[in-house]
């Protein structure tokens, strides 16, 4: 009887006794035990501790004792395990303990015996890592030491370089996959697609009962402080681990090996440390006109020479949160400016002297959501911990009188009744709740009451709030109760050709009106768009030309930007359908409210009135490249 037999062998025996197959350590331990090998050898082979190694396998011996029914060890296992096979071959004539089928997978080849296949415990790993060749090799290294494990890898770049529909592939092995590596280079940490992939994750995670894929975030000879902003929500907590040299492979390898082996999450591994607040800075000034330009990744910092104002946007904003009881409110698509906007108005008022806190939606785990009564001890907790106050919730909290007013009561006894100075509370991504009606009613309603007390008691003259979203209020609100009807409403408008022309001046680019228009005829005034344009033209790594005529294709500037969108919308087949109409229409088209409020928080669309057209010529001919040809239907889920 050869290894892969015996393995097998026992497998099919373990699963009838426990109805569990052996996992892929076990599996090790088994083949290396059979071989001769030591502990120690095997512990190397599967990047693993010896300890560990040695741990497994004595429970794996005690398994096997329980299965043969005799007191076996890693001595004696294997001439037990051929009794019992030749004692089963002679009864049955079949060398399978009682008929079980059974399959045997390593480093990617199967071995099945019987009728049917029952499958071994061996995980599906997506491996996601940067473009750049440096990347493409340390990933290389992981997936060859996954499939020596007995693992399932597939590689993300090999999806969207071989698969003509990447995107609708890319989802469906998500799907499927147990554990989603991650290997954070300075590029792909900037990357949207990680950042939608994360997301995209986590929001699975949240609402399956699988509990998969898990994240295993691995920083690749960079630094967490590259993160963008909404990356740094979505990797809150989340354990994570280093990669600075070829010297750390063995043991970055072990400890994921080790985690996916024990398949659960360990409670003691580097974090990275998420700041509570908007990053602050020490400085009033601005730097230098010779500032270095910017690669554009969430919130322009507030010393940043390229932040481009809207007047009179900032200077108004600046005058009302100077008023008793103040309610800002920026609306406008991703990407557009919002949390810049909101630092720098937290910011300003940082400089009167004010209380300033900014919160995110985006950072609450999608089960702070469920209950309205969580999600306001959620949302006071970190208002909390915000401004350093213990959290007292239990003094305050009363059941008896329900959540909106134990919130309330806690905001007026307690975190206002400590401050000597006003409180500005900024709050982004409010658009999450819209997901949840039944905690969004309350909720917004609770806000235009604090906003209305204002009007007649001076403790809550202290609370001035910011408030950010994406998208018009599509849920039903009491136009009493609301907070989307009072206060100062700013909507954020693209840039004009003169701030694009300034823009480019400040990158050091010497661009006359007609530059500035070609660019503009292909990504409109879109600020993100702009400045990556301008970033990357004023680093010479390409010309206006060349942007131009590679923009909406795979191989240029933006398709790492246009890659998420595409793999965003085609997971909600009525929007990629709706997609697909206003790019394929010559003129504006009218879409159902819902679905046009979703396009136009992406940014996809612009709303003229009732009807929506694509928001640039760059969406109009990449999605019409990509959505309306036959080879290109919407994916349907099997």
């Amino acid at each position: 009887m050869d290894v892969e037999e015996a393995l097998a062998f026992t497998d099919a025996l373990i699963f009838a006794k426990t109805g569990k197959h052996l996992n892929t350590l076990q599996a090790a331990i088994f083949r290396g035990t059979w071989l001769s090998q030591k502990y120690e050898q095997i512990a190397q082979t599967c990047y693993c501790s010896e300890d560990y190694v040695k741990t497994v396998g004595a429970a794996l011996w005690k398994l096997l004792s329980e299965g043969l029914e005799e007191k076996v060890s890693k001595k004696t296992f294997r001439a037990a395990l051929e009794r019992r096979k030749r004692y089963s071959t002679s009864i049955t004539g079949s060398s399978l303990p009682e008929t079980q089928s059974f399959r045997v997978q390593s480093a990617g080849i199967e071995h099945n015996t019987g009728s049917e296949v029952a499958p071994l415990l061996h995980s599906k790993v997506f491996i996601y890592h940067g473009s750049q060749e440096s990347d493409l090799n340390i990933a290389r290294e992981f997936e060859q030491a996954l499939r020596a494990s007995g693992h399932q890898t597939l590689m993300a770049q090999e999806i969207m370089r071989s698969q003509e529909n990447w995107s609708q592939h890319f989802d469906a092995e998500l799907k499927r996959c147990d554990y989603l590596v991650l290997l954070l280079s300075e590029q792909s940490a900037t990357s949207e697609i990680v950042t939608e992939i994360v997301r995209w994750t986590k929001t699975q995670i949240s609402h399956s009962q699988r509990k998969s894929p898990v994240i295993i975030p691995i920083w690749v000879d960079s630094q967490s402080s590259s993160l963008n902003y909404d990356l740094y929500g979505y990797l809150n907590q989340i354990p994570q681990h280093e990669w600075r040299s070829p010297a750390d492979t063995p043991t970055t390898l072990q400890k994921v090996l080790s985690r996916i082996a024990e398949h659960q999450l360990p409670t003691s591994e580097f974090t990275v440390a998420v700041p509570t607040k908007l990053q602050k800075i020490t400085i009033d000034s601005p730097p230098l006109p010779v500032a270095a330009p910017e690669l554009p990744a969430g919130q322009v910092d507030l010393a940043s020479l390229f932040y481009v104002e809207r007047p009179p946007i900032e200077s108004r904003s600046y005058e009302m949160i100077s008023h008793r009881g103040a309610l800002i409110r920026i609306k406008a698509p991703r990407q557009m400016g919002k949390t810049s906007l909101m630092a720098r108005i937290l910011h300003h008022a940082t400089k009167q002297g004010y209380h300033t806190l900014p919160l995110s939606f985006q950072f609450a785990d999608s089960g702070v959501f469920q209950d309205l009564d969580r999600f306001l001890r959620w949302f006071c907790v970190n208002v909390g911990l915000g401004l350093e106050l213990p959290n007292r919730l239990a003094e305050y909290w009363d059941e008896m009188f329900g959540s909106k007013i134990s919130c309330k009561v806690y905001f007026e006894k307690y975190i206002l009744a400590q401050l000597s100075q006003p409180l500005v509370l900024g709050l982004d991504e409010v658009d999450r709740i819209f997901l949840y009606p039944e905690i969004a009613d309350d909720f917004f309603g609770l806000l235009r009451a604090w906003h209305e007390e204002a009007k007649n008691r001076e403790i809550w003259n202290k609370l001035r709030l910011v408030i950010a979203h994406s998208t018009e209020v599509y849920i039903p609100l009491n136009i009493h109760q609301s907070p989307f009807n009072v206060g100062l409403s700013i909507e954020l408008p693209e840039f004009t050709s003169e701030q694009v022309q300034d823009l480019a001046q400040r990158h050091g680019l010497h661009w006359d009106i007609t530059q500035v228009a070609q660019l503009m005829a292909m990504v409109g005034g879109h600020p993100y768009l702009v400045r990556v344009a301008l970033y990357y033209i004023a680093q010479q790594d390409l010309t206006l030309t060349q942007l131009l005529q590679t923009a909406p294709t795979e191989t240029g500037l933006y398709s790492d930007h246009l890659r998420r969108h595409l793999w965003n919308i085609q997971q909600q087949p009525e929007l990629a359908a709706a997609m697909k109409s206003i790019v394929a229409a010559s003129r504006p088209i009218r879409l159902a409210t819902l679905q046009a409020f979703k396009l136009y928080s992406m940014g996809l669309v612009h709303q003229q009135g009732n009807e929506v057209t694509p928001r640039c010529n760059l969406y109009r001919q990449y999605f019409y490249e990509h959505l309306t040809s036959t080879e290109n239907e919407i994916y349907q889920e099997l």
